[in-house]
């Protein structure tokens, strides 16, 4: 059963009265089912939880707590259920694309309303049952975050390659009539839902304005490994910057009318163009950072204030690695550092992405294999600082598998991954080094402390 106890916080207000390996059963007569449930039912302050022993005899505890306080349980899933799949077989998907032979976690395609919510995951809505969709109406949640691409029906059904996914708009508009809040993500395909079909798409996504609280337009990421798939064709500077022009002029009307932009290009849009990522108030709160809209802009800004607010840097040499289109703004901040700080003593590599083909330009999406290969017998003086954003954070490793120790042991040098904040950033490269836990192979995780023996 997914909703058996696996570990109990020591500040839990159950922590003496419940056991591992008993099983949620219910929270004030409402029966859990999900993780969805136990967060929503779980936050008022007096309750009474209902837990069941492993020889099935039940019990009943009564529980005060601060409202919105967390009971402090952990299960055995952290859906307490099996995520849900994607049941599409969209003509854009980035995992269709990648080779044999990657972890199986790779190829996963998650389209869960739950980690919608709960960790900003983007979903079609397409697997929603009538009886989900009623409850995330009941229950608010709020925000989620909505893959729409199109709202013509008959071009999403194309796209998604799924009868129901003409369905999603009204769906969306009984979330809005719901007061949930929405924040949506257009994948751009030059020659499918460009154009007048993203001109349709704003229009439509304005109109449910509050709710759909913004809208990110990201340019399609093509592979080399695309045989077989439907024919694609990738953006090109003209173009990328024909639809930042597009959105652009859309938004500024929305400005006039709403008094937000609501719309946004993604910063690889941007730097498709070869243009200026926009300033800062441009982005009003920064809400999709995490779908890269503002990212650059938004760490430009924090480096700036760092370099006003810090005493000198050590003078260590370094070395920056990241993704060609993002290259010459790290370089940027580079020269800004100089400026301000002769003695800044850096360098800044921009990685082919040999691995997935060389049209995919993302940080990101870069290889261990990619850096070994491209920076070995390069000048990276005694430290190399990565973003975190090419690795998972908990295994440490990159997508091809290979763990920061052993990038770090084949090109000699100590690599630090770096947050993608511009305050961190600096402090990276000022001498002000992070400190980094590696996991043991056996799991358990430990300080690697020769990273912080300078």
């Amino acid at each position: 059963m997914k909703n058996v106890i696996k570990s109990i916080d020591r500040d839990s207000p159950l922590a003496r009265r419940a056991r591992v390996g008993d099983s949620l059963i219910s929270i004030n007569g409402k029966r859990i089912v999900d993780v969805l449930d136990y967060k929503f039912y779980a936050y008022d302050a007096r309750l009474h939880v209902v837990l069941r022993r492993p020889d099935g005899s039940e019990y009943t505890v009564e529980v005060r707590k601060g409202e919105g306080g967390d009971l402090g349980l952990d299960f055995e899933t952290y859906l307490m259920d099996n995520p849900r799949s994607c049941a599409n077989n969209c003509v854009f998907c980035f995992i269709d694309q990648l080779p044999k032979g990657m972890r199986k976690t790779m190829y996963f395609k998650d389209d869960d309303a739950r980690l919608s919510f709960l960790l900003g995951n983007y979903i079609t809505l397409t697997n929603l049952s009538r009886r989900e969709i009623d409850r995330i109406i009941a229950l608010h949640v709020s925000p989620v975050n909505v893959s729409v691409h199109t709202t013509n029906p008959e071009l999403r059904c194309r796209m998604l390659r799924n009868p129901r996914a003409g369905e999603t708009i009204e769906v969306m508009r009984r979330f809005a009539g719901a007061g949930i809040v929405m924040n949506c993500q257009i994948v751009c395909c030059p020659g499918l839902n460009d154009g007048a079909e993203l001109d349709r798409s704003m229009r439509d996504l304005a109109e449910l304005y509050p709710q759909v609280h913004s809208v990110s337009i990201v340019p399609v990421g093509l592979t080399r490994f695309r045989e077989g798939l439907y024919p694609l064709t990738a953006f090109t500077p003209e173009h990328a910057g024909e639809t930042i022009d597009q959105v652009t002029a859309y938004g500024d009307e929305c400005v006039e009318k709403y008094g937000s932009r609501i719309f946004f290009c993604g910063d690889e849009m941007y730097l498709k163009a070869g243009r200026e990522i926009p300033p800062d108030d441009f982005y009003e709160e920064y809400t999709q950072l995490e779908n890269g809209v503002g990212m650059l802009r938004l760490m430009e800004t924090e480096y700036r204030s760092a370099l006003k607010l810090s005493d000198p840097p050590d003078g260590v040499p370094f070395s920056i690695a990241t993704g060609t289109s993002a290259a010459p703004f790290f370089r940027k901040l580079l020269n800004l550092g100089g400026e301000t700080y002769p003695e800044l003593d850096g360098r800044v590599y921009a990685i082919q992405n040999d691995f997935f083909g060389r049209s995919i330009n993302v940080t990101g999406l870069i290889t261990g294999q990619d850096l070994i290969a491209q920076l070995k017998g390069r000048d990276l003086g005694q430290r190399l600082f990565i973003s975190q954003n090419m690795l998972r954070r908990r295994e440490m490793d990159f997508l091809d598998d290979v763990t920061l120790e052993q990038a770090s042991e084949a090109l000699g040098v100590p690599i630090y991954p770096i947050e993608q904040d511009g305050f961190a950033l600096w402090d990276a490269m000022s001498g002000l080094l992070p400190e980094l836990k590696l996991p043991r192979r056996d799991g358990a995780e430990t300080e690697y402390y020769q990273y912080n023996q300078n």
